[in-house]
């Protein structure tokens, strides 16, 4: 136990906020940064996708399909390096790592955010864009008033679960050099060289808190929702009767 106090006490600050303000943002502060970055970007992105895999028109379904498709089939470490070099290639200079994984989670989360958000879409009462367009409101209107509000909070609690693996994907950005909270786990551990079971193990635990943390919050965000099913259901029924 000593050990681990230790090194909590002496590079404490460096797994928590990097080098900084001596040197670059990094530690956990940098891996929520870069996990909330890629979050706020993927959700549009993976509205947008969902949008055009419930499309009726098949020359926007089809190609969406087949790109959610094509990038949950290849390995997240693959597409890190396809991003690392193929980004920069595209824009004739060089961009940071840190923009290059958020670039890669963006990309590859919006995928699974996509099919959570159409699942949220198809999960409802086929009633509810019925009665819209009984009231004269066309698709899109349909979609934006109607469908889409009542989706995304009903699929909320799956979105932050999702964030809970975008903040342990972060770790891959290791390998590009991101000053995430793994990097300054390696870091400390070059510095120490004879506690990497110590050190690692403070890393594992510190995702490990983080992650139970936010899945209390999914609990709780689920409470809620099945509350308020409930009440409008109980509304419902009074109205019926």
């Amino acid at each position: 136990m000593t050990d681990f106090y230790s090194i909590l006490r002496e590079y404490g600050l460096l797994l928590l906020i990097g080098q900084y303000p001596y040197g670059p943002l990094g530690g956990l502060v940098n891996t929520l940064i870069l996990s909330t970055i890629a979050m706020a970007f993927a959700i549009p992105v993976g509205l947008l996708l969902a949008i055009a895999r419930l499309s009726p028109w098949a020359w926007v379904r089809r190609p969406a399909t087949v790109w959610i498709y094509l990038l949950r089939s290849i390995p997240l470490l693959l597409i890190v390096f396809w991003t690392y070099f193929l980004v920069p290639a595209l824009l004739g200079f060089s961009i940071s790592g840190f923009s290059v994984m958020a670039c890669t989670l963006v990309l590859y989360q919006s995928t699974y955010l996509c099919e959570i958000i159409r699942g949220g879409i198809l999960a409802l009462h086929p009633s509810q864009g019925e009665a819209a367009r009984s009231l004269g409101l066309g698709y899109w209107r349909t979609l934006i008033w109607v469908t889409l509000p009542q989706a995304l909070f009903n699929t909320l609690p799956s979105l932050i679960s999702q964030f809970i693996y975008i903040l342990k994907e972060t770790t891959l950005g290791h390998v590009i050099n991101v000053e995430e909270m793994t990097s300054a786990a390696s870091q400390i551990n070059n510095t120490i060289l004879t506690r990497p079971f110590h050190v690692f193990f403070i890393l594992a635990i510190s995702y490990y808190f983080i992650s139970v943390g936010l899945s209390q919050m999914v609990a709780w965000i689920e409470r809620r929702i099945v509350r308020k099913r409930q009440g409008m259901q109980g509304v419902t029924d009074v109205s019926a009767n």
